[in-house]
């Protein structure tokens, strides 16, 4: 345990603790999250409801009254990041896993782009070599949050970092594809966002109908594709 790094542990509400590994967007310390996250997964502790990786923490939400009943006198939360310590302890043992590789199709038709104008010109570029920047990187899935599905991918390339609208939208159409500083990502629902849009895919990000329904999960590395206004079209019918 001496030679652990020093996390910072603290409640997030009553019935949660979070860890937090790490600062900011790296890829290393969100790899140590997602292993964190697999082990406890496995370990299917008792008393824990949900387990939420992030950028570079880790939240677990657990039933405090289940360990009060079993354990009367005994801190709930204390238990809980005693849990988490020894569970950091161990992780080391768990082997990085290979990333999923998922490949999206865009169209960047104006039609469906109505920021594209907007990011070109901020960064002094034709549209053609902003499309060409988006589709060269391969992008990892840092977390799930905003809304169901919404993955939070990076990072864009540095000629491509934009910062969110001034006024976001009251409605942006499901499927749309954003730039929000050095982030990009799908909207999976129609939702109010501030994001810059540069395209929309034709897939659908989220489906409770399906036993998983997030498309894209935390630890996936994507890669976005152009199409033709007619092919998404052809792809969005059902």
């Amino acid at each position: 345990m001496a030679n652990l790094p020093e996390y910072q542990y603290y409640a997030c509400g009553d019935h949660a603790v979070t860890i937090a590994l790490g600062n900011g967007v790296s890829v290393a310390v969100n790899e140590q999250v997602m292993r964190l996250y697999r082990y406890l997964v496995a370990q299917k502790a008792e008393a824990v409801l949900d387990i939420i990786p992030a950028y570079n923490s880790l939240t677990v939400v657990y039933n405090p009254l289940l360990l009060i009943r079993k354990y009367p006198g005994r801190s709930p939360y204390g238990m809980m990041q005693s849990r988490l310590q020894q569970s950091v302890a161990a992780m080391g043992h768990i082997q990085e896993q290979t990333a999923r590789k998922m490949e999206i199709p865009v169209c960047y038709d104006r039609s469906l782009a109505p920021d594209m104008e907007t990011v070109a010109a901020l960064h002094q570029l034709p549209v053609a070599e902003v499309i060409r920047l988006h589709t060269a990187t391969a992008y990892r899935v840092y977390m799930i949050g905003f809304l169901p599905g919404f993955a939070y991918m990076g990072s864009v390339q540095e000629k491509l970092i934009t910062p969110r609208k001034a006024t976001p939208r009251t409605c942006v159409p499901a499927g749309s594809v954003g730039i929000a500083g050095e982030q990009t990502g799908i909207y999976p629902l129609d939702s109010p966002g501030g994001w810059q849009l540069i395209g929309q895919t034709p897939l659908q990000l989220f489906n409770v109908q399906q036993a998983n329904p997030c498309l894209l999960q935390p630890g996936d590395e994507v890669r976005f594709y152009p199409i033709s206004l007619a092919e998404f079209q052809k792809l969005k019918r059902p």
